[in-house]
């Protein structure tokens, strides 16, 4: 069992953002989230991680529901890596990444012989080693992306909650990231823009729409023609990719409507 949520509502100044939305993400598997600019993917995944909770409905782990487990616990399980993030603290990329072992230690006790080497391992894995002594205020977009994705790997989690982690990272590192998101073994939930980068990587997709489920499934069953245009306003050829006849989206222009 893994993270799930059950008919969970959310609303913020009046507006509701998630109306009763269910989402089971496969265990072991890269579940990605689509849809458009404020449909509610954000949203959804603060929930499943614990920093907001829902008006109604229940998010679980392991069919407990998160709002009774203690924090400390739900931190071990469960990395996020936000949109954005910053310090005001002169930090370097190591000293960042060692923020993820936070949950694993004891208050005020030193980092264990453990520790160093999760934080070594995610540096490197993010392709980060050399810029470990770095200043986080010397960094670029990108490489600030992945040091938090390299915090979130130094956390070893079970579920793994990404939110746009492509977002500033070029084509080469957008690809190195979701193939390393896929070959660790956890349950990997994914906010993406890029269709193409969802069908290539994503074994489940859940596609919100005004902070309603409107499809989920595989890529092959959810990333169709007609789902596009209504979900996006785009006209679109989806063509099947050999090995696995992954679908592979062309975008012809945008959907004209008849008045």
């Amino acid at each position: 069992m893994t993270l799930g949520a059950d008919r969970v509502s959310r609303s913020a100044d009046g507006r509701l953002i998630l109306d009763r939305v269910g989402v089971a993400p496969p265990a072991g598997a890269v579940t990605g989230l689509l849809g458009p600019n404020g449909s509610g993917k954000s949203t959804l995944l603060r929930l499943l991680c614990g920093v907001l909770r829902p008006a109604s409905g229940v998010v679980t782990l392991d069919g407990r529901p998160l709002d009774g487990l203690r924090r400390r616990d739900v931190a071990r399980r469960v990395a996020v890596v936000e949109q954005q993030a910053d310090t005001l603290v002169e930090l370097t990329a190591g000293d960042v990444v060692r923020l993820g072992r936070i949950p694993h230690r004891r208050a005020w006790a030193p980092p264990s012989p453990a520790d160093e080497r999760a934080v070594r391992d995610a540096l490197v894995r993010t392709g980060l080693a050399d810029r470990a002594d770095r200043p986080w205020h010397t960094l670029s977009g990108g490489e600030r992306q992945r040091v938090q994705i390299a915090r979130a790997l130094a956390q070893e989690p079970r579920e793994l909650l990404l939110d746009e982690p492509t977002n500033h990272l070029d084509i080469q590192h957008q690809h190195d990231l979701l193939h390393l998101v896929r070959s660790l073994p956890v349950t990997a939930v994914v906010a993406l823009h890029d269709l193409n980068l969802a069908a290539m990587y994503c074994d489940h997709l859940v596609v919100l729409r005004q902070g309603r489920v409107v499809a989920s499934g595989t890529p092959q069953e959810v990333l169709t023609e007609t789902l596009i245009a209504d979900i996006y306003g785009v006209r679109v050829t989806v063509t099947a990719c050999a090995p696995d006849d992954r679908p592979h989206i062309r975008v012809l222009g945008t959907v004209t409507h008849d008045r």
